[in-house]
């Protein structure tokens, strides 16, 4: 959607139109779904992550001044929704993850029957993080979103980000090269 099309949709949301709202939840529903996936893996716990998040979004848009990307705002929202669910109840998450394998040491050349193990590695090694760095490694890496974007989802300095998602990567790799010599 064009950008235009879509700075329209808030002016018009905000002036009450519940049709531009509809049409603001179907372009960003599917990627908070699987942003909050990625944090609480469950299905039924993410449908609720979303559909708080846009009530949420639907309470606060008045007060949304398109400084930054509408999709960035949502996002934000979507990750710091998911964080506290996370906290609420403190156990692990897991995601399949569909991330760049070089940035954990993975060759591109592994059978397929291989890849499928290497992807389950890589998601109980992601799956073993502390929360804010899974959170950087899933945003920056999984999602595709800058080191500024993710700042400003979880509200904290880009070099935070930076120090988080160094960290859990190395973590990542360490891990990796553990269930890797393990055999499990």
């Amino acid at each position: 959607m064009p950008a235009d099309r879509e700075r329209q949709l808030i002016c018009d949301v905000q002036e009450g139109s519940h049709e531009a709202f509809r049409e603001l939840v179907e372009l960003h529903m599917q990627r908070v779904y699987d942003l909050a996936y990625g944090f609480v893996n469950d299905h039924d716990d993410a449908e609720d992550i979303a559909q708080e998040v846009f009530v949420k979004v639907y309470h606060s848009i008045k007060d949304f001044r398109q400084e930054s990307g509408f999709s960035t705002w949502v996002y934000r929202i979507a990750a710091n929704t998911s964080l506290d669910r996370v906290k609420q109840r403190k156990r692990s998450v897991a995601r399949f993850v569909p991330m760049d394998e070089s940035h954990l040491g993975m060759s591109s050349s592994s059978q397929a029957s291989d890849h499928g193990e290497e992807r389950a590695l890589i998601e109980r090694a992601l799956h073993e993080l502390p929360t804010l760095q899974r959170a950087v490694v899933m945003l920056r890496h999984l999602d595709g979103f800058s080191t500024r974007q993710v700042s400003d989802m979880l509200k904290c300095s880009e070099g935070t980000v930076k120090t988080h998602l160094h960290r859990g990567l190395k973590k990542m790799r360490k891990k990796l090269e553990h269930l890797r010599g393990s055999g499990s």
